[in-house]
C-alpha cells in the first residue's frame, strides 16, 4: 500500500515541465510530465515516483494533512511511552 501525502506547489518551471513541492516542510522538485491541467503556486498535488498524478481540492488537502499529523503524533506518543 502506498501513502500519498498531500504536497503544496511552491514554484512552477513549465520549461522543464516540473514544479517544487513542500511535503510537511520538505521541498523537492517533481516531474509535472503527466499533467493535462495546468498547475499554479499554492494547488495541492498527489505525487507517486517523483511524477505529479493529480492535483486535489485545496481543503481536502488540508483535512488529509491534519489527519496525517494527528497520526504521526499518536505514533511518536506510543514510541516514546
Amino acid at each position: 500500500m502506498c501513502l500519498s501525502i498531500p504536497s503544496q506547489v511552491v514554484a512552477v518551471d513549465n520549461e522543464r515541465q516540473s514544479v517544487t513541492v513542500d511535503t510537511l516542510g520538505v521541498r523537492r522538485d517533481v516531474s509535472s510530465h503527466l499533467m493535462t491541467e495546468p498547475l499554479a503556486i499554492g494547488d495541492y498535488v498527489l505525487i507517486h515516483i517523483g511524477f505529479v498524478m493529480n492535483k486535489i481540492d485545496c481543503n481536502d488537502a488540508l483535512q488529509s494533512l491534519e489527519l496525517y499529523k494527528e497520526i504521526v503524533s499518536k505514533l511518536e506518543n506510543e514510541t516514546t511511552h
